[in-house]
């Protein structure tokens, strides 16, 4: 249920605010990726959910950019 509340949030941004979310969330898969070389980090299934995440923002794009 909650993906798809996620993914209709995304549908409705602009290509520009999908941008924004989707550096954002490449940044954010980078501190996790580093805090976990490093041991900081308790939860590494938040690494999963950024990959998802990244791939949904993706697609959205992708389906924008096909209309």
């Amino acid at each position: 249920m909650k993906t798809k509340k996620y993914v209709e949030e995304l549908n409705g941004k602009t290509s520009a605010e999908l941008n924004q979310e989707l550096v954002a969330a490449k940044k954010e898969l980078f501190n996790l990726r580093f805090q976990n070389a490093t041991n900081q980090l308790d939860n590494t299934s938040r690494i999963k959910e950024v990959r998802k995440n990244i791939a949904r923002i993706q697609t959205v794009m992708a389906m924008k950019a096909a209309e």
